[in-house]
């Protein structure tokens, strides 16, 4: 296969667009059409994990943390950071990062946290807004209801009235318009120099922003008024309750904050975790926030969503005592330690996508922090 193949398979499991404004994601280096033998997961690419992919002659590597995240003006063996980069290029192995696009996906890294704390309702602390190109605007006009199959039919023609699957999409509504044609007008009904009433037809339709221009010229052309009213509506992105950033767990049955933590340690494979207990903290824990990675940025969310307990790999310090001031209880694991469990779960997702694919997890990419 080539790297082409296994981009289209990444895309479908997290598509791009989910992914925080601020990130780098999608294919950052490499050609699309290199051969691709073999792929590594891994969370950080490293010198270690280069040399791993080297050895295994991989076409790919999947590194969950983008290798290249600010802008390069130069690539030159001066930082380890470009030499890495250069190092991969050299041995022809292209590099993919989802990050924050897997995080948000369903099925994603945050949903598979989520799963541990236990059944209930799951949204998105921060849901994911999006809205199809062909829905960015919606173009109104009033006309004679003899002219209405006219305007649609033109203003379809040019891609309006698209919604999904869906052609012709319109809305009408009869009623009744006025005007007062002055000096020099040609009004095509009634007559000027009085206030005209005129029974009318409102036709709407969805039309993308790139086909204003030819939608409002088209609208002109077959209208039969001298002044064709026309509106302009831009539509606002519409929110998707699994999709997003974070998730809120709201708990069928209240859960010890013993229990959760148990919960969280089987999870991640891990012995110790810190742990900040909020301000009349409840005995009981009922809707639990969390984030994976460095989740500070969606305290205030997971707060004012009425979190009782707040999880996430690592937070500024005084975040913590902030959160825990307002009664949240803070449960911080380190930072890659949400992240890299899930790699066993993305190459199985990969593989029902491409089954003949070769992947494989690095066996080297590893927390640079140790508990002592």
């Amino acid at each position: 296969m080539i790297v082409n193949d296994l981009v289209n398979a990444l895309e479908r499991i997290a598509p791009r667009d989910y992914a925080a404004e601020w990130d780098n994601v999608g294919l950052l280096a490499g050609s699309s059409q290199w051969n691709v033998h073999s792929v590594l997961l891994t969370i950080d690419l490293t010198d270690e994990v280069l040399s791993e992919a080297i050895d295994a002659k991989a076409g790919l590597i999947v590194s969950y943390h983008p290798p290249i995240f600010s802008a390069i003006k130069s690539l030159t063996d001066r930082s380890p950071h470009e030499r890495i980069v250069m190092e991969a290029l050299a041995a022809r192995i292209a590099m993919y990062s989802p990050h924050t696009a897997l995080d948000a996906a369903p099925g994603g890294l945050n949903d598979w946290l989520a799963s541990c704390i236990g059944s209930g309702d799951v949204r998105a602390l921060e849901p994911h807004q999006s809205l199809p190109e062909t829905e960015q605007c919606k173009i109104v006009t009033f006309c004679p209801t003899e002219a209405v199959e006219r305007l649609r039919n033109g203003l379809a023609s040019i891609g309006a009235g698209r919604i999904g699957r869906y052609q012709l999409c319109s809305f009408e509504l009869k009623g009744r318009g006025t005007f007062f044609a002055g000096e020099g007008a040609s009004p095509r009904v009634g007559m000027r120099g009085s206030l005209q009433h005129v029974d009318e037809t409102r036709l709407e339709m969805v039309c993308p922003r790139a086909a204003l221009g030819l939608a409002v010229a088209t609208l002109r052309e077959l209208h039969p008024y001298e002044e064709p009213p026309v509106e302009i509506h831009p539509l606002m992105a519409r929110p998707q309750r699994h999709i997003g950033h974070g998730r809120r767990v709201t708990l069928d049955q209240a859960v010890g904050f013993e229990e959760i933590v148990d919960r969280l340690k089987r999870q991640l494979d891990l012995r110790h975790v810190q742990v900040a207990i909020g301000r009349d903290a409840p005995p009981q824990y009922s809707r639990v926030g969390l984030c994976a990675g460095a989740g500070g940025s969606l305290m205030e969310s997971a707060l004012d969503q009425e979190c009782q307990m707040y999880f996430t790999g690592e937070m500024r310090h005084h975040d913590v005592i902030a959160a825990q001031a307002r009664g949240c209880t803070v449960v911080l694991t380190g930072h890659t330690n949400t992240e890299r469990g899930y790699l066993k779960i993305l190459r199985q997702r990969m593989l029902e996508h491409l089954p003949d694919a070769n992947i494989v997890v690095s066996k080297r990419d590893r927390d640079p922090l140790r508990v002592m």
